[in-house]
């Protein structure tokens, strides 16, 4: 079986797949990480272990994990079921690149856009030739919130809501539909976009705001939660 670890900018996933089928998923705080893998590490028989990290996360902490497992740790040198044309790989995000990874093995031999609505919401093509180029990143819907409250007197710090307000009539509103159907504008627009260059795009929708994004966008989706995992564990796979 394989464990994979996905530290990223607010929290942690934990994952335990059998081949590429996932049995075991668990969201965790840092503090609770090991205690967590110690419990994994009974309950399952780990072979194989991938780490990818956005955040913080140093060596002495990679060590402890290490004592558990064998763990290839996602980074720069990794081998890629993919061919990697992006202009600086070295500054490229191993959460985009485990996402990249997710698209070839669910979807192979076609175009595919990715957006990752998190932290940040980044945006990820690859073509139906394996072949990565880029995308682009853009501010999460909590840091818009954010943003709005930091770098204004008045406004008040707003956090995501389920329904989208038709109209902006009270300040709470406006600030709302302007930050919502900001992003879902966004999104749509970029498919839009890419649909006009490649005639077959599947587009991918993850991350953490997924949901409610699901809800929203009009464009044909596949809406998948569990996809950075997913791309974690066939690149964990792709180097067994």
């Amino acid at each position: 079986m394989n464990l994979v670890i996905d530290i990223g900018n607010t929290q942690i996933k934990v994952a335990v797949f059998d081949g590429y089928t996932m049995i075991h998923r668990e969201i965790c705080e840092k503090k609770e990480l090991f205690n967590s893998l110690e419990n994994i590490s009974k309950k399952f028989q780990i072979s194989n272990a991938i780490l990818s990290s956005v955040g913080n996360f140093n060596k002495r902490e990679l060590s402890e994990i290490q004592k558990l497992f064998d763990v290839l740790v996602l980074n720069k040198n990794t081998e890629l079921p993919f061919f990697n044309k992006y202009k600086t790989p070295e500054t490229l995000g191993v959460d985009r690149i485990a996402l990249v990874a997710a698209a070839i093995n669910n979807y192979p031999n076609e175009n595919v856009l990715i957006f990752d609505a998190g932290t940040c919401i980044t945006y990820d093509f690859i073509n139906d030739k394996k072949e990565y180029y880029g995308g682009a990143i853009s501010p999460g819907i909590e840091m818009r919130y954010k943003a709005l409250n930091s770098y204004t007197a008045n406004l008040p710090k707003l956090s995501l809501v389920e329904m989208l307000p038709p109209l902006g009539n009270t300040t709470e509103n406006a600030i709302h539909f302007g930050v919502l159907n900001g992003v879902i504008q966004e999104i749509e627009g970029v498919i839009d976009l890419f649909k006009a260059k490649n005639q077959k795009l599947t587009v991918v929708l993850t991350g953490g705001d997924t949901i409610f994004l699901a809800k929203n966008i009009k464009s044909t989706i596949f809406a998948n939660p569990n996809f950075l995992l997913e791309g974690l564990n066939g690149i964990l796979i792709y180097n067994i």
